[in-house]
């Protein structure tokens, strides 16, 4: 099997702001495994919040290159258990890799990736679009832009009910609200009362993701659910956010790619936890792996590839928050820039 490894710097549309940072360019690794004349792509982006860069995912992949060449026949999840291994100090880089193995697998039994788990795909969730944070202004240009019947808002400013009810003034689309660790306990419990009332879904991580004892006040007494995000990293961490969360937003980039994924999935079911799968602003390799996991979900936010200014892919579609599958197998991904 052979690995080829490509770097990319993603241009968004919008300077995209959260509490914590902004950015205009997203860098982003693409992996590439061939074998028997078929080719499996994934991807991981970069995060300054977690310590993550092209180059250090690329160095680590760079130095189990033998073991991934010598791999034949293991599934998706005997692969996953080698690499871990050899990557538990790298869960990005190991979901690229993780990625790539899943499409080449599926391609390779000419099968596309949820038809590969047996699942069906008659009862798709919808994904919303991200608003970052901006002016007022701005944030209500952003939205008219793009008109959608579910947006995730971002939220952690002074402003935030102001925020929200001016954005109210212009849709009756589904709002869903993350503040990214930018609150404390009582803004949040005051907060969920007021954004209740505008229409507002859940709240995605209002506290710093170690604040345990915060969220567990949170989830006895505020009036909206509460979706763990920096707090759910990998498998371990869902059974920890149980009664803590109402839910979990699992992250492919940062639990290891679509097997630790769907182990996480598994697991938040059975303690009756509600189930997302976020994006980090990745292009369609990325988000086109997201799209095979949505039977499984209540919600999801795949809408990375939206947000660029020019996409490095083709695969899945999104029309007013609906997805469409590529014709092809595996993710249904192929690359446009090489």
């Amino acid at each position: 099997m052979k690995v080829i490894l490509r770097t990319f710097n993603l241009q968004l549309k919008h300077t995209f702001t959260i509490s914590r940072e902004s950015y205009d360019v997203q860098p982003s690794l693409i992996v590439e495994l061939q074998s028997e004349g078929y080719s499996g792509f994934g991807e991981a982006t970069s995060n300054p919040y977690y310590k993550i860069t092209v180059d250090s995912m690329k160095h680590n992949l760079e130095k189990i290159i033998p073991f991934i060449e010598s791999v034949t026949n293991e599934t998706p999840e005997e692969f996953w258990l080698k690499a871990h291994k050899l990557l538990e100090n790298d869960m990005f880089a190991l979901c690229a890799l993780d990625i790539a193995y899943n499409d080449l697998y599926a391609c390779k039994k000419g099968k596309k990736l949820y038809e590969l788990w047996g699942y069906s795909i008659n009862k798709n969730p919808k994904t919303d679009y991200t608003i970052g944070i901006d002016s007022i202004e701005k944030m209500v240009s952003k939205m008219k832009e793009l008109p959608w019947p579910i947006y995730k808002i971002k939220l952690g400013t002074k402003e935030d009910i102001a925020i929200v009810t001016e954005l109210r003034k212009h849709t009756d689309a589904i709002f869903r609200i993350d503040a990214n660790c930018g609150w404390t306990v009582s803004e949040t419990i005051n907060n969920a009362i007021e954004l209740k009332k505008l229409g507002v879904e859940f709240l995605e991580q209002p506290l710093k993701a170690d604040n345990w004892e915060g969220h567990k006040e949170l989830f006895k007494h505020s009036v909206l659910p509460i979706i763990a995000d920096e707090s759910c990293i990998i498998e371990e961490d869902v059974a920890k956010c149980h009664n803590h969360f109402h839910g979990v937003n699992i992250k492919l980039v940062k639990c290891g790619g679509l097997t630790s994924a769907r182990m996480m999935i598994s697991q938040a079911k059975k303690l009756g936890m509600k189930t997302m799968v976020g994006c980090m602003t990745e292009s369609t390799v990325g988000i086109s792996a997201i799209a095979h996991l949505l039977p499984e979900l209540d919600f999801v936010d795949m809408d990375g590839a939206l947000l660029l200014a020019e996409d490095i892919a083709t695969g899945i579609t999104i029309k007013n928050g609906v997805i469409k599958y590529s014709e092809l197998n595996g993710t249904g991904v192929t690359l446009i820039s090489k």
